[in-house]
């Protein structure tokens, strides 16, 4: 049993010291491509995101929910569907002491729907590959009557999909 729990700990710290870096500060690019789960719809998503600082980036997401042909009634269009947003992240993984393949994220974005806030984490398992999730939730919403299809895009979201080293 001691020599399995060895070679275990050695093989997991040799996986984990021969990793990529989930962030390495000014200069890094991440691409994130995934799924958006939120209530009434399901959808696809991407984001970039662009190293300013040791700790910092600045980027943008775009989705697009699919499926959706008609909420509460009413036809939903394009513009119903489609969402763009800026966003910045403070980079806490190195901060905290986690691994440098492990990164957590909280933020902010700004979007064409709302004003929100966001957390996230992303593992790298080798150079250049990996994968990410993320929970969004709007501060501030443009238009208060969320009740129809206002509502999608601008309400709690989970994130979940690959990211890659650019």
């Amino acid at each position: 049993m001691r020599k399995l729990f060895l070679a275990m700990t050695i093989a997991i710290g040799g996986f984990a010291s021969a990793q990529n870096d989930a962030f390495s500060g000014k200069g890094d690019l991440k691409l994130d491509i995934g799924a958006n789960f939120q209530s009434g719809g399901t959808g696809i998503m991407t984001s970039l995101d662009y190293g300013l600082g040791d700790s910092f980036s600045i980027g943008l997401q775009t989705g697009y929910l699919l499926g959706i042909s008609e909420v509460y009634g009413e036809k939903s269009r394009v513009e119903h569907r489609f969402d763009l947003k800026a966003r910045a992240n403070a980079h806490l993984g190195e901060v905290i002491g986690l691994p440098a393949n492990f990164d957590v994220y909280p933020g902010l974005n700004l979007g064409l729907k709302n004003f929100g806030a966001h957390a996230g984490a992303r593992y790298f398992f080798k150079k250049g590959f990996g994968v990410f999730t993320e929970f969004q939730i709007p501060i501030a919403k443009y238009n208060t009557n969320s009740d129809t299809y206002r509502l999608l895009n601008n309400q709690f979201a989970v994130l979940a999909g690959v990211a890659f080293d650019l």
